[in-house]
């Protein structure tokens, strides 16, 4: 008899095949295998899948469950009013900066290395001369106690708690010397915006460094106020005004009104009330004939770091370096300001690749788009020496307080330490660019 071997097969049989009629598998039946033969359940072994969890409804519990900081935005959006909660959430025009900000860090590969040592992950790292806890500190927001009451005291004080940098914003609303009572242990810095009225500006530097903040970040991409049409669709004004809209949006976030209504009206760090929009207030206040020469003034002015945010091109890095500066912010403003701006995110290695040739150590610092651990990490991995966070903190904020801020930096931290040990990687230093590759369209 011929035996029939299938080509390639190694599990042919090596045996004459038995054609014989009434050949059946000799393959056990699944009843015939004690664990697969149905059986009445025991209380015993259902006991442990009855253990249902009391209902909890604190907000610790609440912000427990966020797992990522768009989980912090949903409960935000839930908590608060569409005019405070747009204000945050919005960007300028189409919002075409702030959507391909943020798909910039979704278009990447990271590059793992295998089979290293990732035990213990050190996310420390120096930043303008002193250390971080983490590559991440808050970045400057105007109006915060708008978006909920606790606002920059929550934001210094749970950055005070994570060991990293807190700024408070010239259109901050509270005061300087408030924020450093607040967070006496924090490290704080201070945002300025260059107004019309030099002696102002003047005054607002001698109290930022009397109540020992150690940087001054001047924002320079503000000639003008961004067309932030959700804004103006919603009626947004300094403070919120009560409307027909806003009584009925009131009825579905009653805790929101409540704060608002019996804390201290809303004052700012650089002025004591306004009553307006907020376009009308930028374009009223700050100085659209701003040049290099009043960065010269303000370095002169300023003895401690000085940081400029709003750098959009190589070049400008380039030069604000050349004049004074300890550091820049690429930045467009979150996507406030010019809709189609570039994104910090692409800009890094063009100004990472400048400044190193010109033997400067300036440090370099982004904002806008991130909202997760993984995108700090990939951040510094193209050349970032820092980053910072507006909206994600805001979310956090929002949706619980001085407790969801500590949830976002939390969240963060996390995914970082996550990141890099699936990178390969233990310490900020040991981040190159060969660990991430930007996925071209």
């Amino acid at each position: 008899m011929t035996q029939t071997i299938e080509p390639g097969n190694p599990e042919a049989p090596t045996q004459p095949e038995d054609t014989s009629a009434g050949t059946r598998s000799t393959a056990a039946a699944p009843g015939s295998i004690p664990a697969l033969k149905r059986r009445v359940p025991k209380y015993s072994d259902l006991a442990p899948l009855m253990q249902f969890k009391k209902p909890e409804f604190s907000r610790a519990s609440r912000l427990r469950r966020a797992s990522t900081i768009w989980d912090l935005r949903d409960m935000a959006k839930r908590r608060t009013p569409q005019a405070p909660f747009d204000y945050t959430d919005g960007a300028a025009e189409a919002e075409i900066t702030l959507r391909r900000a943020r798909e910039a860090f979704l278009d990447i590969e990271f590059r793992p290395g295998i089979l290293r040592n990732v035990s213990k992950i050190d996310l420390t790292t120096d930043i303008l001369g002193k250390s971080s806890r983490l590559p991440v500190g808050i970045a400057p927001t105007g109006f915060t106690r708008m978006m909920q009451s606790e606002g920059e005291y929550a934001g210094s004080q749970a950055a005070a708690a994570a060991g990293i940098p807190y700024t408070l914003s010239t259109m901050g609303t509270a005061s300087i010397e408030d924020v450093a009572a607040a967070a006496p242990d924090g490290r704080n810095w201070f945002q300025l915006y260059l107004w019309t009225d030099r002696d102002r500006s003047l005054e607002l530097i001698e109290r930022a460094a009397k109540a020992g903040n150690d940087t001054l970040m001047v924002t320079v991409d503000t000639a003008v106020a961004g067309a932030r049409l959700r804004d103006v669709r919603n009626g947004m004004t300094i403070p919120p005004a009560l409307t027909i809209k806003t009584v009925l949006d009131a009825s579905y976030r009653p805790a929101w009104w409540f704060n608002f209504l019996t804390h201290e009206p809303l004052t700012f760090a650089s002025l004591s009330r306004y009553t307006g929009t907020v376009a009308d207030l930028i374009n009223s206040m700050f100085d659209p004939t701003l040049t290099f020469d009043d960065l010269d003034w303000l370095r002169e002015t300023w003895k401690g770091k000085l940081v400029v945010k709003g750098i959009q091109t190589v070049e400008d890095a380039r030069r604000v370096v050349d004049h004074g500066a300890d550091g820049v912010v690429l930045s467009n403003h979150g996507g406030r300001q010019l809709d189609r701006a570039p994104i910090p995110f692409h800009l890094l290695p063009g100004v990472k690749a400048a400044l190193l040739a010109d033997n400067s150590d300036a440090a370099i610092i982004l904002d806008t788009g991130i909202m997760s651990g993984a995108d700090i990490i990939a951040a510094l991995a193209l050349g970032a020496d820092f980053t910072m966070i507006g909206r994600a903190y805001l979310y956090g904020l929002m949706a619980g307080g001085r407790a969801g801020v500590d949830r976002a930096i939390e969240i963060l931290e996390k995914d970082m330490v996550r990141t890099m040990a699936l990178l390969g990687v233990s310490r900020i230093s040991e981040l190159t660019p060969d660990h991430v590759r930007l996925l071209s369209k």
